[in-house]
């Protein structure tokens, strides 16, 4: 750890990068103990994405002259602020530089030889949503505990992940890299080491970082993944290419990157969910939800056979990312809160119906039943939204290290690395569940921030987020995680609770899941 005594903190540190000089903030310890640290907010990684760039390939931002001030947020992709469906409070920030990212380091400039881990964080957000200018996202614990913390920006919805014929694909997905690659070059002047960089991501953002592994052209612009509440975010090209169709027809423009550039931001966003419904109408919500958990996204990373050649699971399997270590896991109810508000009209409809209307059959329906005897004994909807949660991320946990297990046998056993798993399992005295983003401050050591109490209550265990956040530095920091790792015969995963604890196969009672087709004929 480089000692503070190196620096005056009354002067603004300024750092040197590839595009020009940045002037930061110095904060106080996360605390009010330990080391202080710097902020450099709103650094553009890539010129503003509007005019002749929007729908294009990001470009790398000009240089300056002078020093630049970074000292707050910058402009966000996200229009309209939607903290109130991701629960984190992601504030949207008006303007068109929106490629931007955020360094929080204890060690600036003076110490550029620091060589410390770094960890860059991707938010969620469905791909459509979220804002790296999140409170809970400041670096300042991490910086404590001697991490480099970067946040970064990407487009969103149909403007970063949207199919157009004459456009680059997963333009999204280039502003990841892009600002991986502005890592690699310019974070070694704010402490950081290049070489020790993971990659950390939650929700979507959890979807991003594993897409990133399994992407052949990324692999060296990290050493390391951390995973949280991430799904699988493929999109095959031929659903991706409706609905760009559909929102054309909507608009009433032609399905080309001109007729979509005559759109303003705000109007696709207005109708990009509209074009995921069916053409008759959004129908049923009981089919409407089958077919969100059969399908996933509409939006997000898409199989374009260049960039992204192949499934992530197929990449896995083929040893793509197997040299990288990967933590990752899921809240216990991810969504399971997501049916609270009809549980008084749902409470006369046998849970077992309305489970095969969302694609669990009868027969996969027993054995499920069978390893959950807790979501037996739920009302209809904690039964449903615990399905919700199992399929849509309990069961990808599965997928991606059965998958990992799969490549690692393709290749010599050293080159492989290893994967370790964990739940989250403390309960929201809220929510009642240990729901989707509640994870979050305590991976960040944050409880002091704002609208904490909104999802974890007035009095949050700090002795839990001592636990998860000390764990996740040790690994960040090391390539290890201090639990046993997880393999197809030792299937140790790490239960953050109070108290917290390693158990075996904690992700057992979603297997029924994977054993059978993935939709039956229903029956009640």
């Amino acid at each position: 750890m480089t000692e503070q005594t190196d620096f005056d903190i009354t002067v603004a540190p300024e750092v040197r990068t590839t595009a020009g000089t940045v002037r930061g903030l110095w904060r106080a310890p996360r605390g009010g103990t330990g080391l202080a640290s710097a902020a450099f907010l709103g650094i553009p990684f890539a010129e503003a994405p509007v005019g002749p760039l929007r729908f294009a390939a990001p470009v790398p931002h000009t240089a300056w002259e002078g020093v630049r001030d970074a000292l707050e947020m910058a402009p966000t992709p996200q229009r309209q602020t939607l903290s109130e469906i991701t629960l984190i409070p992601e504030p949207s920030i008006e303007g068109e530089s929106t490629l931007n990212l955020n360094v929080f380091t204890p060690a600036p400039a003076a110490a550029a030889s620091a060589g410390l881990p770094v960890m860059v964080y991707i938010h969620g957000g469905g791909y459509t949503a979220g804002s790296p200018a999140s409170p809970w996202y400041d670096g300042a614990a991490f910086n404590r505990d001697g991490v480099v913390t970067v946040s970064i920006s990407y487009r969103l919805g149909f403007d970063g992940f949207g199919c157009i014929d004459d456009a680059p694909d997963n333009r999204g997905v280039l502003d990841w890299l892009l600002a991986l690659e502005w890592v690699q070059q310019n974070i070694a002047a704010f402490g950081g080491d290049p070489a020790r960089v993971t990659i950390a991501g939650q929700s979507a953002g959890g979807g991003a970082v594993l897409t990133l592994l399994g992407m052949e052209a990324a692999q060296h612009l990290f050493s390391g993944v951390y995973c949280i509440s991430g799904a699988v975010g493929d999109v095959e090209r031929p659903r991706a290419q409706q609905l760009a169709r559909r929102l054309a027809e909507l608009a009433g423009v032609p399905a080309t990157r001109e007729g979509f550039a005559s759109l303003s931001e705000e109007r696709i966003l207005e109708l990009q969910q509209k074009a995921q419904e069916p053409a008759d109408g959004p129908g049923n919500p009981l089919d409407m939800l089958g077919r969100m958990i059969a399908e996933g996204l509409a939006l997000g990373p898409m199989i374009d056979g260049a960039l992204i050649q192949r499934p992530t699971l197929e990449s896995f399997s083929r040893g793509v990312g197997a040299d990288k270590p990967l933590v990752l896991g899921a809240t216990d109810d991810e969504f399971s809160m997501a049916l609270d508000e009809a549980k008084g009209k749902l409470r006369f409809i046998p849970k077992s119906f309305m489970l095969g209307k969302a694609g669990l059959g009868k027969v996969k329906r027993k054995a499920y039943f069978a390893a959950n005897p807790d979501v037996a004994k739920r009302d209809t909807a904690g039964a449903v939204g615990r399905y919700m949660t199992d399929a849509m991320f309990r069961t990808a946990v599965l997928k991606v290290t059965e998958a990992r297990e799969s490549g690692a046998a393709t290749g010599t056993s050293a080159a492989s690395a290893p994967t370790w798993v964990y739940r989250f399992s403390w309960p929201s005295p809220v929510f009642k569940y240990a729901m989707h983003c509640l994870d979050v401050p305590f991976f960040f050591d944050c409880l002091d921030s704002v609208r904490i109490d909104a999802l974890a209550g007035a009095n949050p265990p700090q002795a839990l987020a001592d636990e998860l956040h000390a764990e996740a530095v040790a690994f960040v920091s090391t390539g290890v995680a201090p639990w046993p790792k997880y393999t197809e015969n030792a299937r140790a995963t790490r239960v953050f609770d109070l108290p917290s604890s390693v158990i075996a196969d904690g992700y057992g009672g979603v297997r029924p899941l994977l054993a059978q087709p993935a939709r039956e004929t229903v029956s009640a």
